[in-house]
């Protein structure tokens, strides 16, 4: 599933098409992505003009003159490309969207075609009133993002503090940090030297800042690299992200550490794989 760096990617990728433009039309090509969509979905979008296009955690959240927010969610395997109408967009990878699997095309101001396509639909597209985004059910209690001004080593601290679950797994609970996914987790763990496995509780003092150091470092420089393609994950210009090419312990299970050259080991927690060094890491 792509995560805050990749949905970034493509939030950067669609603004300078979609931001300050109206939506001509709306064309579906079913009624349902994972939910149903939103009752007169293309009426209650085509016409409006989306003032801002923004992310909160994995969310694109497109704030329209309506006064409704387009929330937006790529799955596994949703994205976007975009084009001129009188030809696909360019992709830059061995296997181009089927356009049987284009759902949710969006004709924009200007002659650009925003098209949404996901061929497991796990993604979905709702409209919520925007200034109740704060009542959104799916965002409800979700902590802060990785590069606000409310993360920081004491938040971090206060946040651990009693939690008896390991690191990882406190680590991907999007009430304490939203927007996290296993890859950036694996690879923030392992600049600040913490075991997976390790207690949360164990973490606040020294761990605690270099970890909040290590998870603002890995995401930055992984929307500096456009994402991470290791699946199904494209810009919404088709091009691939390469941050993988950097990876530390993801997906490198009995490879040798980078550091120390023992073998990466692979655990499983909460139905994830963890990828670390049981050197470097304790």
């Amino acid at each position: 599933m792509p995560e805050l760096p990749e949905v970034e990617t493509v939030r950067r990728g669609l603004a300078p098409v979609m931001e300050g433009k109206a939506i001509l039309s709306v064309i579906l090509n079913r009624p349902d992505l994972r939910f149903p969509l939103p009752a007169r979905f293309a009426d209650r979008v085509s016409g409006t003009r989306i003032e801002k296009l923004s992310r909160r955690a994995k969310f694109l959240v497109a704030e329209l003159s309506s006064g409704d927010a387009l929330i937006m969610h790529l799955g596994m395997s949703g994205r976007f490309t975009i084009s001129d109408g009188t030809r696909p967009g360019d992709f830059h990878h061995e296997i181009p969207p089927n356009p049987k699997h284009d759902h949710v095309i969006f004709h924009i101001e200007g002659g650009k075609v925003v098209t949404y396509n996901d061929p497991r639909r796990f993604g979905f597209m709702e409209l919520w009133p925007l200034q109740q985004m704060a009542q959104y059910p799916r965002l409800s209690g979700y902590g802060p993002e990785p590069l606000s001004n409310t993360f920081s080593h004491a938040w971090l601290n206060e946040a651990l503090k009693g939690k008896s679950g390991p690191i990882k797994s406190v680590l991907l609970d999007q009430r304490v940090i939203a927007g996290l996914g296993n890859i950036y987790v694996c690879e923030a763990l392992y600049r600040a030297g913490i075991s997976p496995r390790r207690r949360a509780s164990t973490v606040p003092g020294q761990r605690a800042a270099k970890l909040a150091v290590a998870i603002n470092d890995v995401i930055r420089e992984a929307i500096a690299a456009g994402g991470s393609s290791i699946s199904d994950f494209k810009a919404a210009t088709g091009e691939l992200g390469y941050f993988q090419h950097t990876f530390s312990v993801y997906d490198r299970e009995g490879k040798p550490c980078k550091s120390c050259g023992a073998p990466i080991r692979r655990i499983v927690q909460s139905g994830r794989s963890s990828f670390y060094c049981g050197t470097c890491q304790r």
